[in-house]
């Protein structure tokens, strides 16, 4: 699996550095190169001549070394990359990787790199406890990094507690277990809305609902894990942008209708996850509202329906899967629209439930397509995307193979 990719491995300071010659070796014999990044504090614990002599590389250790920069030496590192590993990954480098900093080499590369970015954080049981160090973490792995570790054991300093660098032969695995992973969606594009739509009364006040974008984004970061290419269409959330994805940031549903219409007919599948309002004010007006009298009329007019309108396109339709949020009848009622939109494929949770559906963790979905169904029972967000991502695909393959 690890046969000529090209894994870059960032050292930081820790007494699991001494690690990362085995790491290397172990690396080496399944085929793999490496190239190795050390921060001063890493040199501390190993020197680079060690790292050079296993990987059979110069090591790379200074931002500002004029000679590798001549050539924008971090630049060339960052597009050589399969896999960035950063191991041990001290609470320190997790922090600055995390700040989006760039004063040395290693957090340089983080940032100008698209490959994957893998971290093994290595550190005091009680410093990777620390409320700061699991915010730094939680916040890498929504933005797509991979969160390898710690292992739980006697640490150097003699307390015993999670905190220790996974072993060199587990992230050997991990490594293989990463690169496993069929690209199935190899050149398909995938284009998806995600988030809510906010649609203006006047300056400063909108319509807008409950959608965080979670399950969009969820499915993004899916399609992105098996090669796809992915649009992604996007009201607004707080949520990171997953990493290779091309977000496309709207307001209203018009913007998201003209957005959709552009890039369905440049897609193989499009997914349409976004809560969308069904209306929009008929006038906007152009100063605030000033409040007068106990009561207030709106007129509002119906937003167009942006999946009815993908799933009729005449020439380079997409497979076109659509959402139902419904309160009752769930089936019934996604079936009729399924129908109705002449979709391929529809997915419907019921919002009504407690603790799944909008702006929550977790969600379960129950997926029709014409002649069939599935049920995809409550899970974290994360995992139902990749779920509902694969079910999607074998359709979608089914489709392609007639």
């Amino acid at each position: 699996m690890l046969t000529d990719k090209n894994i870059l491995l960032a050292i930081s300071g820790g007494i699991a550095a001494y690690k990362c010659a085995e790491l290397t070796r172990r690396l080496k014999e399944r085929g793999a190169n490496v190239r190795v990044i050390m921060t001063e504090g890493a040199k501390a614990f190993i020197t680079p001549l060690t790292l050079q002599a296993v990987s059979g590389h110069p090591v790379s250790d200074d931002l500002l070394d004029p000679a590798a920069e001549a050539a924008m030496g971090h630049i060339e590192l960052a597009k050589w990359a399969d896999l960035m590993l950063v191991a041990p990954a001290s609470a320190d480098v997790i922090a600055r990787i995390n700040a989006g900093l760039a004063n040395d080499l290693l957090t340089a590369v983080v940032l100008a790199t698209a490959a994957p970015l893998a971290v093994a954080p290595a550190m005091n049981r009680q410093m990777y406890a620390n409320p700061a160090t699991q915010s730094n973490i939680a916040n890498l792995s929504k933005r797509g990094a991979l969160i390898w570790g710690p292992a739980s054991g006697e640490q150097a300093c003699g307390d015993i507690g999670p905190g220790r660098m996974l072993e060199p032969m587990a992230l050997v695995t991990l490594l293989e277990q990463h690169f496993s992973t069929k690209q199935i969606l190899t050149g398909v594009t995938v284009t998806i809305t995600a988030g809510p739509t906010r649609e203006a009364l006047d300056p400063v006040r909108y319509i807008s609902n409950h959608s965080s974008g979670k399950m969009g984004y969820a499915i993004a970061k899916a399609a992105l894990a098996l090669g796809a290419t992915v649009k992604l269409i996007s009201g607004k959330v707080a949520i990171d942008v997953p990493q290779g994805a091309e977000v496309i940031d709207i307001e209203s549903a018009l913007d998201m209708h003209q957005a959709a219409m552009t890039l369905a007919p440049q897609s193989d599948i499009f997914i349409a996850c976004a809560a969308v309002a069904d209306y929009r004010c008929a006038d906007i007006a152009t100063q605030k509202i000033k409040k007068a009298g106990d009561s207030m009329t709106v007129t509002l007019v119906k937003n167009p329906d942006i999946v009815a309108d993908v799933a009729q396109l005449k020439e380079n339709r997409p497979f076109t899967v659509g959402f139902a949020a419904e309160t009752q009848d769930v089936e019934q009622y996604a079936r009729e629209k399924m129908q109705r939109k002449s979709l391929d494929m529809i997915c419907a949770n019921n919002v009504a439930t407690p603790g799944q559906g909008f702006n929550t963790e977790h969600n379960a979905l129950d997926v029709f397509w014409h002649g069939g169904q599935h049920s995809l029972p409550l899970s974290d967000k994360t995992q139902l995307g990749k779920d509902l991502l694969e079910l999607i695909v074998q359709h979608y393959s089914k489709r392609e193979d007639k």
